[in-house]
């Protein structure tokens, strides 16, 4: 467990920049938070500005924020207390639904309801879109493999696809319930395993093999219904022993994984009030972060399944967070 977080509901106060902890609102606005204290550090209010905050990301080296706001996306200086961003991508035609870093800061990947994914060259943000992949359907989640090579998003038509940046094509296309919507895909720290979370609240489950294997490089393994109502957010745990996942229930579920690929419900974590539209783990798994249509998000003990901070300051539904508080 990581001395940046806190070890029980009683540590004391402390502000520690080494932990980025980060939430985004209907309200417009995106907030800091000091993880120790649940103190609200600052405010990027976007003044006159229109424009849900959908999704955040922190870059690996903690020096970059990116926050998809409606149909943009706002770089912002993590360690600057203004308010302006330091690039603004614009060319999505609607709603940036999912933004990813590449691990060395070089590009970024976002996808959208236009039924585009398009990738930002960080390094000559002039240039704007460095290139553009047609998706048709609108896309719900975007995220990069861990080797940095290929794509996997999936989408409103009920799709998950991988695609190959080298070869600049759509190399595997999934399709594990009909048209049923695909709302939240997540890949193990490894890249070995893949999980999708549809609107029906139904989690697959795929090994992800190498190719030069032999084996198919989706091989599916298992299936299960992790919550009666629309499913939001599913997400692996960095040692890849957890899974969450979050829904309009009010609850986020905690599952375990075996080494055979069985998942089993460890704990239901209640506190919510309303929908919880997102979630993201400490880098030791120990901990998870919340965000909900109750206007707060939380932060909770994997341990013991209870709350340790409440951030209170939204003033409408928190739909977003992003925590970054490993090795920069």
């Amino acid at each position: 467990m990581p001395a940046t977080l806190p070890a029980s509901k009683s540590a004391p106060a402390r502000h520690d920049m080494s932990v980025i902890l980060v939430t985004g609102s209907y309200d417009h606005e995106i907030r800091f938070w000091e993880a120790w204290s649940g103190i609200c550090s600052r405010t990027i209010p976007r003044t006159g500005e229109s424009g849900q905050v959908n999704r955040l990301a922190i870059s690996h080296d903690k020096r970059f924020l990116a926050a998809a706001i409606h149909k943009k996306i706002y770089i912002y200086d993590i360690a600057s207390s203004s308010s302006d961003p330091l690039v603004t991508f614009d060319g999505h035609a609607n709603n940036v639904t999912s933004i990813a870093f590449n691990a060395e800061g070089k590009w970024l990947v976002s996808g959208s309801e236009d039924g585009t994914i398009k990738i930002w060259d960080l390094r000559n943000p002039s240039n704007n879109v460095h290139r553009t992949y047609e998706n048709a359907a609108p896309v719900n989640d975007v995220c990069i493999h861990p080797n940095q090579g290929e794509l996997i998003s999936c989408d409103q038509a009920g799709s998950i696809k991988q695609w190959d940046l080298t070869d600049n094509i759509c190399s595997h296309e999934l399709t594990p319930a009909g048209d049923v919507p695909i709302r939240s895909i997540t890949l193990a720290s490894d890249g070995s395993c893949l999980v999708a979370g549809n609107n029906k609240g139904q989690c697959y489950v795929w090994k992800v093999n190498d190719e030069s294997t032999g084996l198919p490089r989706f091989q599916a393994v298992t299936r299960f219904l992790a919550h009666n109502k629309y499913l939001t957010r599913c997400l692996l745990s960095p040692d890849a022993r957890y899974l969450a996942t979050c829904s309009a229930d009010t609850t986020v579920k905690i599952w375990s994984i075996s080494p055979t690929y069985d998942f089993k419900q460890e704990k239901v974590l209640t506190g919510h009030q309303r929908w919880v539209w997102d979630c993201a783990f400490s880098a030791d798994s120990a901990y998870l972060v919340t965000a909900s249509s109750d206007h707060t998000a939380r932060l909770w003990e994997m341990s013991s399944g209870e709350t340790v901070r409440q951030y209170n300051g939204h003033h409408k539904a928190a739909v977003c967070c992003a925590l970054h508080d490993g090795a920069s």
